[in-house]
């Protein structure tokens, strides 16, 4: 993922658009868990085999969704796995609104090292940031040293959402970033008369649907 990203990378530029409903999500995780694909995936729709390194500093792109009919802009940021680049994550972490923290289902160390992760996210990030485990490269099953069971078990434990994902499929990553954007939403315009938006029981409704369709 170490690369230079071109203008075009940052897509869904959109000047008439309401700043006051663009929302902060960053990408964290170990270095080669797929940070960089599954943003690409969700942006541009397609996976690019062998072509990033590992992203040096921080990258970030704009895309506009529709959830509930509502027009919802997330900015999101791509970050550095190595422990190098940590620093500067941390100083992103603090007005982010949402978090996505992706291990690989291939990797052991880097589900082992969720933990660290989320204690540097409870320390540096908002007290309520929406914080969602990501079980990505979930098409190498043949590969899988992480059961998905391990993954829902330490979701629980931290009271954070979770699904598998693949970059490669697409599969669960559009839900994964708009069950995200549902919920900012639900947060910044939500009345007190309005139902409650649980993200857990949405996300799991979803994916008890499907593991790869769309939702907007």
């Amino acid at each position: 993922m170490d690369r230079q990203r071109p203008d075009s990378y940052q897509r869904g530029a959109d000047p008439d658009f309401n700043e006051q409903v663009l929302h902060k999500t960053i990408l964290v995780g170990d270095s080669g868990v797929g940070k960089t694909s599954l943003l690409v995936q969700f942006d541009q729709g397609k996976f690019i085999p062998g072509s990033f390194s590992a992203t040096v500093g921080i990258g970030f792109t704009n895309k506009v969704v529709t959830v509930d009919g509502v027009r919802v802009k997330l900015q999101i940021w791509d970050t550095a796995g190595q422990e190098r680049f940590r620093s500067v994550t941390h100083a992103y972490y603090r007005d982010a609104q949402a978090l996505l923290l992706l291990y690989d289902i291939t990797n052991k160390s880097s589900f082992d090292n969720i933990r660290a992760w989320l204690t540097e996210i409870h320390e540096y990030a908002q007290r309520d940031v929406v914080i969602m485990l990501l079980g990505n490269k979930a098409d190498v099953n043949s590969e899988r040293v992480i059961r998905s069971e391990d993954g829902e078990t330490l979701a629980r434990e931290y009271g954070v959402p979770f699904m598998e994902t693949s970059a490669k499929t697409g599969m669960n990553v559009e839900l994964a970033f708009l069950a995200i954007a549902k919920e900012l939403k639900y947060r910044a315009r939500g009345q007190a008369d309005e139902p409650s938006f649980q993200i857990r029981d949405y996300v799991e409704s979803q994916k008890k649907r499907s593991s790869c369709c769309s939702f907007v």
